[in-house]
């Protein structure tokens, strides 16, 4: 698998169909380790941290994870390609704008990434499409367990496994649902979700994380705090009581507009989906704005004609370093918003004609 192969796929997370799937769009699990001995990488020399590289790039090399991986050195990667790997969600931006020794194993199905030498020594990262956290788990587990058989990690009897973030000391695990919540957005309703999150200790952040905007009306809710909760909890919790909450909150602002405000609904996705359809260029923000319109009109059949795969596709092809890379050549703000909107038109052509 190449990054110019990567650029033209959908990651298996994005596809439709997962459970809850109108609502949660991917499940991901992360466990963040370090290796015994050495120091965090905030007081980590250069040569240090090339160290820990080689270390950990071996043991993944050596690993059968039951599926082929590839190897990117993101340290040597050019700045296009690192911003790809962020947009697909397989590295974070603290990762690609890093220096020093660091890269990331790739399934090549995209549903784990290891990132090594971010803010830990080893971030593994398992995602699934809809809520899906038990088979996310079991994958965390199985990798986590094939690495550890290579590698020793940085443990302590009585705290844990040692992380350079104390909130992430403990299990070293972070469970993390994006969600698509258009309606909340569009009733005013959200400050249910933060409500809800403050009092269960979650953090809710936008498309790409911590620091980001809730772009398209996507949200990230995931937990702050491993230490003294054992992965089981941390896990239950999840499924039995914050997602239920949220898809709940999201569905009840649906049936409402659908009830009280249909002609405003249909104003927004009708309008979404003609310009959808119609303009010549397009920002990558009025994009994603306008394809949460038109993926909550197709999840409601209000729109019947368009195939839910591609609107998803979408969300990804948008994206700056992605339309660069299917391009083969970089492009400035203005051609990159021509070549947008001429790829939502052909794509949501394609799409309509395919459906019908």
């Amino acid at each position: 698998m190449t990054l110019d192969e990567l650029a033209r796929s959908t990651g298996e997370w994005l596809a439709t169909g997962g459970p809850l799937s109108d609502v949660v769009i991917s499940s991901r699990i992360r466990l963040a380790r370090n290796v015994a001995d050495q120091p965090f990488l905030s007081r980590a020399s250069r040569e240090q941290r090339t160290e820990i590289e080689r270390t950990l790039f071996e043991a993944v090399a050596a690993c059968n994870f039951g599926q082929s991986t590839f190897y990117i050195d993101v340290d040597k990667s050019d700045p296009l390609d690192r911003q790809l790997l962020v947009e697909r969600h397989l590295i974070s931006r603290q990762h690609a704008d890093a220096e020093g020794s660091r890269g990331v194993a790739i399934a090549s199905s995209e549903t784990f990434a290891l990132m090594i030498n971010e803010e830990d020594h080893l971030r593994i990262q398992v995602m699934r499409r809809g809520l899906n956290l038990d088979e996310a788990w079991e994958e965390t587990t199985r990798v986590d367990s094939a690495l550890e058989s290579l590698v020793d990690f940085a443990y302590h009897q009585r705290y844990g496994y040692l992380t350079a973030c104390p909130t992430n000391v403990g299990t070293g695990l972070r469970v993390s649902v994006m969600l698509h919540l258009p309606a909340l957005k569009l009733t005013g309703e959200m400050e249910k979700v933060f409500r809800a999150a403050k009092d269960m200790r979650l953090a809710v952040r936008g498309l790409f994380g911590e620091g980001t905007d809730a772009l398209g009306d996507f949200f990230q809710v995931s937990n702050q705090v491993t230490l003294g909760e054992n992965e089981e909890d941390i896990l239950s919790a999840f499924k039995a009581n914050v997602i239920p909450s949220v898809v709940k909150y999201e569905q009840e602002a649906r049936r409402v507009l659908q009830k009280d405000q249909l002609a405003i609904l249909d104003d927004k996705i009708w309008r979404a989906f003609g310009l959808l359809q119609n303009a010549r260029t397009m920002s990558t923000e009025e994009a994603l704005y306008l394809l949460s319109h038109l993926r909550m009109g197709v999840v409601l059949k209000r729109v019947q004609n368009v195939n839910l795969d591609a609107i998803n596709e979408l969300f990804l092809a948008i994206q700056s370093a992605h339309l660069q890379k299917r391009q083969g050549t970089k492009l400035d703000g203005e051609h990159r918003s021509i070549l947008r909107a001429q790829l939502i038109r052909d794509c949501l052509a394609r799409a309509t004609t395919n459906k019908n």
